[in-house]
């Protein structure tokens, strides 16, 4: 079991980690082409976004690692599945159907995360 929690939770962690900087680096213009919704966003929402993941990745990674409230871990990953909850409703709003694959990809492995992490509780 950890060693598949540390699989998913690598994988997971480089993805928000990612992303999150990208949001928090990058100006609304050239986040533009790589996500459309940033014109509907407040640009301090998405950088909160970015924060939010980048925090996030580390929720899942640290707390494992140090052996330090390990509860953090599956908060880490619930707020992941409701993160891309949010952002699924977003792209049905936008009739982004199809952008949506990678979201339910998200929410699939973050559940996942979540119940390894809760093996260790």
């Amino acid at each position: 079991m950890h060693a598949a929690y540390w699989i998913v939770a690598a994988l997971l962690s480089l993805f928000y980690v990612y992303a999150g900087s990208e949001k928090l680096r990058r100006t609304q213009e050239q986040l533009r082409p790589m996500m459309g919704w940033v014109d509907r966003v407040p640009m301090s929402a998405v950088r909160l976004i970015g924060a939010v993941e980048v925090l996030g990745a580390l929720g899942l990674l640290l707390p494992p690692l140090t052996g330090i409230a390990v509860w953090l871990a599956v908060a880490a990953a619930i707020g992941f599945v409701l993160l891309q909850v949010g952002g699924t409703a977003l792209h049905l709003s936008r009739g982004e159907v199809r952008e949506t694959w990678l979201n339910v990809t998200l929410i699939a492995t973050a559940a996942a995360a979540a119940w390894l992490a809760a093996a260790w509780l």
